[in-house]
Formats: C-alpha cells, structure tokens, sequence
C-alpha cells in the first residue's frame, strides 16, 4: 500500500452535485498500489449533506486502505472479480452482484482475493442535519 491510502471523504463544501451522466473514462482516476479509484460523484444533493459514489478497480491482493470506519452509512456493489469484504469483524466471500450496506461507525474492508481484476462501486451519504 502507497503512503497515501485510498479514501474518498465526503465534500460537504462542494457545489451541489449536477444532473447528468457520467463515464469513468471522463473522471480523473486515482492511483494507488494495487487500487484504482474513480470518485465520479461528491458533494451535496437536495437530500443529503454530502454523498459521495464511485468506482474502484483493485489488483489481486489488492484493498483500497485496510478495515476503517466513518460517520456515513455506506454501500458497496462487487461488479467483478472476488474477494472478501469484512463487516463489523464478520468476513464474508463475496463474487459478482454481492452487496454490503453499513451503518456509519461501523469497521468494514474489501479485498481482492482473487487471481484477476476486482471492480467493486461503493456510495456513501451523510443526511443533512446529521
């Protein structure tokens, strides 16, 4: 892992997030030892303080930071490859279409444990007021 971690922090200060679409070959990528991070979208909505969404794209052995917790509830969509994903101390095997949801504050990871490529989406958001 590169000295700066792959972590993505929610931009409440931002400009409010604009309608539209799109493609993670527009979005300036990030790049760090064995993760690729694409944060298509951060900062607020009509709803929400601050919501960030994005795309990571992970070598084998690859994680983007090792397990961590934040205030936003998060989810994360595996699109391909596999690996494992830790909640709450609890490690699951997870492959294609796996979903995780946590609730803010709570320890959570993802790793490629797999031999190719795995991309996994992850969104997480922090309600105003909260």
């Amino acid at each position: 892992m590169s000295e700066k971690e792959a972590v993505v922090i929610n931009q409440t200060s931002a400009p409010k997030l604009p309608d539209g679409v799109l493609d993670p070959s527009r979005v300036t990528k990030e790049e760090f030892t064995g993760c690729t991070v694409y944060a298509m979208y951060n900062g607020p909505t009509d709803m929400l303080s601050a919501v960030s969404t994005g795309m990571a794209v992970l070598d084998p052995g690859g994680i983007p930071h090792p397990p961590h917790q934040h205030p936003e509830e998060e989810f994360m969509i595996v699109a391909s490859g596999t690996g494992e994903i830790e909640v709450d101390g609890k490690v699951t095997q997870v492959g294609p279409g796996a979903i995780m949801y946590t609730a803010g504050n709570t320890m959570h990871g993802i790793k490629n444990t797999g031999a190719a490529p795995m991309t996994f989406y992850w969104s997480k958001w922090t309600a105003k007021g909260a």
